[in-house]
């Protein structure tokens, strides 16, 4: 069970790093108006909600496992 944990715990931690990383070329590419951009931002939008989503599914999951 403990490695279980650890492992999400290392996962959620990746994330975050992803996270980050997505919300930064995010914000880099929200300056930029090219068609090319406009379609980068939209991809960038997706990846983050879908690692902000990964991100809480792993901390309940986390919760919920024994110490």
């Amino acid at each position: 069970m403990k490695n279980d944990r650890e492992s999400l715990i290392a996962r959620k931690h990746e994330v975050l790093r992803e996270l980050t990383r997505a919300r930064r070329q995010l914000e880099a590419a929200s300056s930029a108006d090219s068609r090319r951009q406009r379609s980068r931002r939209q991809q960038l939008e997706g990846e983050v909600e879908q690692l902000m989503a990964e991100e809480y599914r792993l901390r309940i999951a986390i919760d919920r496992s024994k110490y």
